[in-house]
């Protein structure tokens, strides 16, 4: 129990480096998975096939390998990425481990939106056309609404399974939780004691994070409440 007490700080801070990692991940892979699913389904196939190929390799490639291609193999590109002043950035495994998790979330959560895009009921979208609404009005106000109440139980456990796997960028030297982990049982051989605590810590942020999406679920679907009710 001292060691655990002794290392409270530091699994605290790497706590809050896998919250961060994943908080940017999701917020920037979700930002590029609704246009993205917006050109899924366009029908437009020179538009359509980049983004198939972007999700088909994400999602049938291992999160592992991708984080080890971007951080390693990014070398092999190194004048390119020094003509073009990003270089620094990819010597960062702080980054290299944003961009694996943003870029494998954004190709799930295009599938997921696509899918909730394809599940918006053909009815309301004719009303909403009836009513004068077409293109991107009709996508703002009508569509990706809708679409986004659909696939929102499906998205909650894509960010679930995306803050786990964060553990996956300690073997980059990230120090997250997991990282930290395996340097304090490492060096006091308290392997059960630090693990088990770790474990408790990433249960505490899972259903934090479900708490959360359930609220958010809760208040897009008031208006079913008010209809019930009413």
């Amino acid at each position: 129990m001292d060691i655990i007490i002794e290392s409270l700080p530091r699994l605290l801070h790497g706590t809050f480096i896998t919250i961060q990692i994943t908080a940017l991940s999701v917020f920037i892979g979700f930002c590029m998975a609704i246009p993205l699913a917006i050109i899924r389904v366009s029908g437009r196939r020179i538009l359509s096939l980049p983004v198939y190929a972007f999700t088909f390799y994400f999602r049938g490639t291992p999160l592992l390998v991708q984080i080890f291609l971007i951080y390693y193999g990014s070398g092999q590109f190194q004048v390119f990425l020094a003509s073009v002043g990003i270089w620094p950035l990819f010597q960062s495994a702080w980054f290299c481990a944003v961009l694996a998790l943003t870029l494998n979330t954004a190709a799930y959560s295009t599938e997921i939106f696509r899918g909730g895009i394809q599940g918006v009921p053909a009815g309301e979208i004719e009303a909403a056309r009836a009513c004068g609404m077409s293109g991107m009005r009709l996508y703002q106000r009508i569509i990706i609404p809708r679409a986004i109440r659909i696939a929102w139980p499906a998205y909650t456990n894509e960010v679930i399974f995306l803050l786990q796997a964060s553990s996956l960028v300690s073997i980059i030297t990230v120090m997250d939780l997991t990282g930290v982990a395996r340097e304090i049982a490492a060096r006091s051989f308290a392997f059960y004691e630090i693990y088990i605590f770790a474990a408790v810590l990433y249960i505490i942020v899972v259903y934090g994070v479900l708490w959360a999406f359930k609220r958010i679920e809760t208040r897009m679907n008031a208006y079913l409440r008010m209809e019930i009710t009413g």
